[in-house]
């Protein structure tokens, strides 16, 4: 199947590891270009000369009010064109409701909530029809996940915003797609599961409910960005696609 993603341009933020750069790697073997984020600008350079000629790293902070204009520029001026943006950011700190200090809560409201919305507001003001924002959020939209209070806060809002903007701008033929992912094989998973006093119980217990029986891995995470990004994905907006091996029930 032909995604149709063979030079189309993408921002992807949070992308020199984890979900972010399964995505941008899935991104570019289909033929796509990349520009690529994160705060360490040599990380940025490092991961982006992995993925080859067809993507380009930038050090940009999410929480930057400037960064939509600098990461959508530089698009244009490397790759001649931007076709959209997926919006990944690395999760707020892990913490029960009594754990959390509100120095981490506002640091986290930065990053992930408003540092996302100003990225998709960016995005939606140069993007033309068939552009896409995608947004990856957390299986904790639907089902809060224990000591993570900070991100069950933040992310049903941020979907609730997405699914906003997806009205507003499906006249304009922009999509706006969001991507839950639950246990993915990722360094931020393993640390997650690493705060267990027993991390190789914790994951056989947690692969005990999923009915797969395993986590996922980043190319399947990374595949499933790539097709709701793609014009192959041409008639879905508004949704929230679980990547979580069937652990959500209901949706």
């Amino acid at each position: 199947m032909d995604l149709g993603l063979k030079d189309r341009v993408y921002v992807v933020t949070g992308a020199t590891r984890g979900l972010g750069n399964a995505a941008a790697r899935e991104l570019v073997a289909d033929g796509a270009k990349v520009v690529i984020t994160g705060r360490d600008g040599k990380r940025a350079e490092e991961a982006a000369a992995e993925l080859g000629a067809n993507a380009v790293g930038v050090a940009a902070d999410n929480s930057d009010p400037q960064a939509a204009a600098r990461l959508i520029a530089t698009a244009r001026e490397h790759f001649g064109g931007f076709d959209g943006v997926l919006i990944s950011v690395g999760g707020p700190p892990a913490g029960r409701v009594a754990d959390n200090t509100d120095e981490q809560w506002t640091a986290a409201f930065e990053s992930v909530f408003l540092g996302a919305v100003r990225l998709a507001r960016g995005a939606a003001a140069e993007l033309t029809e068939g552009g896409v924002i995608g947004f990856v959020l957390s299986g904790s939209v639907y089902e809060p996940i224990p000591g993570l209070t900070i991100s069950n806060g933040l992310r049903p809002g941020l979907a609730g915003f997405a699914k906003s903007i997806a009205d507003e701008l499906g006249p304009r033929g922009i999509r706006v797609v969001g991507l839950l992912p639950a246990r993915i094989d990722t360094d931020r998973v393993r640390e997650l599961d690493a705060l267990s006093p027993d991390p190789e119980a914790a994951r056989a217990a947690n692969e005990s409910r999923i009915p797969l029986r395993r986590y996922g891995t980043p190319e399947e995470f990374g595949r499933t960005a790539a097709f709701l990004l793609s014009p192959a994905a041409s008639y879905l907006t508004g949704i929230m696609v679980p990547v979580d091996g069937g652990a959500l029930h209901g949706f």
